[in-house]
């Protein structure tokens, strides 16, 4: 990584277990970290973000694009023959690109997917503007557009006789800014051995990114119904749920919505534990209709 990317090297120092590695509680060196990862295995040319915006994990990020890969793979293994959908035709859509665009640079480098990123925040979206300005494999890929009203996610975004195969959200988690505060100096505590710095957000963070009234179960129960009123604009619909103890109340309003397949997809990297919760209301037979026409 250092010799793609020779600013990291200042970053780069042994921890206390004798390995080379960066001070995860410095926001230069996690936004330095990611900008060489984005270099190194997707070929960015430019990257960055306004201060105080969220500095996402590169690796986790990946492995939500991933998995819902695989998803569309396994969905019907005797027509697609274990071949995952690639190429421009395949739209995906983000609830929430944020200001580093990060999903989109890992779908499109991976797969060569179509994205459409949508979010509440103009700040947001012209950070991500400038990088797919920047950056020749993002442009004429990545769509971004603007979601007026916040308490909408779908609505205003999915537009008339538009198709998306896989919608992703990685959703606000906390209930309020004290909550993502205190749970923050919590973490910080462990890891510090109970001497809690000064309440930075190691990984940044704007409100609206990291917290919503309701927090991550409001927020996906919005999500669900409102796509229900789009049911067959997308084919899967995914959100990333962070809390089990919401998975019983989230299952609930996708039967009650009568979601037709529901699939729950285990993720972990290093000590965080979640999962992609995703959701189609299209018909067998719909769903063949959809792959024969669009992913084969």
């Amino acid at each position: 990584l250092k010799e793609s990317c020779p600013e990291l090297t200042p970053f780069v120092k042994r921890n206390i277990y004798g390995d080379w590695s960066i001070d995860f509680f410095d926001p230069a060196a996690v936004k330095m970290l990611n900008n060489a990862l984005l270099l190194h295995y997707y070929k960015i040319d430019y990257w960055d973000i306004p201060q105080d915006y969220l500095c996402p994990p590169i690796p986790g990020r990946a492995d939500y694009i991933h998995h819902v890969a695989d998803l569309m793979t396994h969905t019907n293994k005797k027509l697609l023959k274990g071949k995952i959908p690639t190429g421009s035709k395949i739209t995906c859509l983000d609830i929430g690109v944020g200001a580093n665009c990060v999903y989109p640079i890992i779908g499109c480098a991976e797969y060569g997917w179509s994205f459409i990123g949508s979010d509440i925040d103009k700040m947001a979206l012209k950070s991500a503007e400038k990088i797919i300005d920047l950056n020749a494999s993002l442009k004429g890929k990545v769509e971004l557009r603007w979601q007026s009203n916040p308490r909408n996610t779908f609505k205003g975004i999915i537009q008339k006789n538009e198709y998306i195969d896989i919608s992703i959200c990685n959703p606000p988690f906390y209930d309020s800014a004290e909550e993502a505060q205190s749970q923050k100096l919590r973490k910080l505590k462990n890891l510090k051995d109970g001497l809690a710095p000064k309440p930075v957000f190691n990984f940044g963070g704007q409100n609206k990114e990291l917290w919503t009234e309701g927090g991550e179960a409001a927020f996906v129960k919005n999500m669900i119904y409102q796509s229900k009123a789009c049911s067959t604009s997308c084919f899967w619909y995914s959100a990333l749920i962070s809390k089990e103890s919401n998975l019983s109340r989230i299952y609930q309003i996708l039967n009650n919505a009568e979601a037709v397949d529901i699939k729950t997809i285990p993720m972990a990297q290093g000590n965080k534990v979640s999962r992609i919760v995703a959701w189609t209301f299209l018909t067998p037979k719909q769903q063949q209709v959809w792959i024969e026409t669009r992913w084969k």
